[in-house]
Protein backbone atom coordinates (compact mmCIF):
# COMPACT_ATOMS: atom_id res chain seq x y z
CA UNK A 1 0.00 0.00 0.00
CA UNK A 2 1.19 3.34 -0.61
CA UNK A 3 1.78 6.18 1.79
CA UNK A 4 -0.71 8.31 -0.80
CA UNK A 5 -3.68 5.32 -0.15
CA UNK A 6 -2.77 4.62 3.66
CA UNK A 7 -3.31 8.77 3.93
CA UNK A 8 -6.55 8.59 2.14
CA UNK A 9 -8.08 5.95 3.62
CA UNK A 10 -6.78 7.38 7.21
CA UNK A 11 -8.04 10.86 6.57
CA UNK A 12 -11.31 8.66 5.21
CA UNK A 13 -11.84 7.34 8.90
CA UNK A 14 -11.64 10.38 10.51
CA UNK A 15 -14.08 12.44 8.07
CA UNK A 16 -16.75 9.38 9.07
CA UNK A 17 -15.86 9.95 12.60
CA UNK A 18 -16.57 13.20 12.33
CA UNK A 19 -19.90 12.48 10.48
CA UNK A 20 -20.77 10.13 13.45
CA UNK A 21 -19.85 12.20 16.24
CA UNK A 22 -22.05 15.49 14.56
CA UNK A 23 -24.95 12.86 13.88
CA UNK A 24 -24.96 11.60 17.43
CA UNK A 25 -24.59 15.14 18.97
CA UNK A 26 -27.76 16.22 16.32
CA UNK A 27 -29.53 12.80 17.87
CA UNK A 28 -29.02 14.44 21.73
CA UNK A 29 -30.30 17.52 20.33
CA UNK A 30 -33.86 15.95 18.81
CA UNK A 31 -33.87 13.86 22.18
CA UNK A 32 -36.75 16.05 23.67
CA UNK A 33 -38.54 15.83 19.95
CA UNK A 34 -41.88 13.48 19.82
CA UNK A 35 -44.01 11.87 17.75
CA UNK A 36 -44.53 9.19 15.22
CA UNK A 37 -42.15 9.99 12.81
CA UNK A 38 -39.55 11.41 14.80
CA UNK A 39 -39.41 8.18 17.31
CA UNK A 40 -39.25 6.72 14.36
CA UNK A 41 -36.41 8.29 12.57
CA UNK A 42 -34.49 8.20 15.74
CA UNK A 43 -34.59 4.64 16.26
CA UNK A 44 -33.25 4.05 12.61
CA UNK A 45 -30.71 6.39 13.04
CA UNK A 46 -29.40 5.42 15.90
CA UNK A 47 -29.01 1.94 14.53
CA UNK A 48 -27.09 2.99 11.51
CA UNK A 49 -25.02 4.77 13.65
CA UNK A 50 -24.38 1.98 15.63
CA UNK A 51 -23.55 0.17 12.88
CA UNK A 52 -21.25 2.54 11.11
CA UNK A 53 -19.18 2.71 14.20
CA UNK A 54 -19.03 -0.84 14.22
CA UNK A 55 -17.94 -1.37 10.32
CA UNK A 56 -15.59 1.55 10.90
CA UNK A 57 -13.84 0.42 13.82
CA UNK A 58 -13.70 -3.03 12.15
CA UNK A 59 -11.67 -1.04 9.08
CA UNK A 60 -9.53 0.63 11.53
CA UNK A 61 -8.50 -2.40 13.44
CA UNK A 62 -7.73 -4.20 9.39
CA UNK A 63 -6.25 -1.65 8.32
CA UNK A 64 -3.81 -1.24 11.57
CA UNK A 65 -3.09 -4.93 11.37
CA UNK A 66 -2.12 -4.47 7.60
CA UNK A 67 0.00 -1.76 8.50
CA UNK A 68 2.02 -3.75 11.05
CA UNK A 69 2.49 -7.06 8.37
CA UNK A 70 3.78 -4.32 6.39
CA UNK A 71 6.14 -2.82 8.29
CA UNK A 72 7.28 -6.19 9.86
CA UNK A 73 7.88 -7.80 6.25
CA UNK A 74 9.64 -4.45 4.98
CA UNK A 75 11.92 -5.04 8.16
CA UNK A 76 12.41 -8.57 7.63
CA UNK A 77 13.53 -7.88 4.03
CA UNK A 78 15.74 -5.18 5.12
CA UNK A 79 17.59 -7.97 8.04
CA UNK A 80 17.92 -9.87 4.75
CA UNK A 81 19.37 -8.33 2.23
CA UNK A 82 20.93 -5.10 4.30
CA UNK A 83 23.48 -4.00 1.19
CA UNK A 84 20.34 -3.89 -1.32
CA UNK A 85 18.20 -1.29 1.49
CA UNK A 86 21.13 0.75 1.53
CA UNK A 87 21.72 0.97 -2.32
CA UNK A 88 18.13 1.23 -2.56
CA UNK A 89 17.72 4.10 0.37
CA UNK A 90 20.90 6.20 -1.94
CA UNK A 91 19.22 5.43 -5.15
CA UNK A 92 15.80 7.11 -4.26
CA UNK A 93 17.77 9.35 -2.40
CA UNK A 94 19.69 10.59 -5.23
CA UNK A 95 16.67 10.92 -7.13
CA UNK A 96 14.82 13.10 -4.68
CA UNK A 97 18.12 15.27 -4.65
CA UNK A 98 18.21 15.71 -8.23
CA UNK A 99 14.44 16.73 -8.22
CA UNK A 100 14.55 18.65 -5.88
CA UNK A 101 17.80 20.37 -6.90
CA UNK A 102 15.76 21.47 -10.89
CA UNK A 103 13.66 23.76 -8.89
Amino acid sequence: MTTETQEARDQLIEDFKKVIEDAEELLKFTANETGGKIGAVRERAEENLREARRKLNALEGDLIAKTKAAAKATGQLVHENPWQAVAIAGAVGLLLGMLSGRR
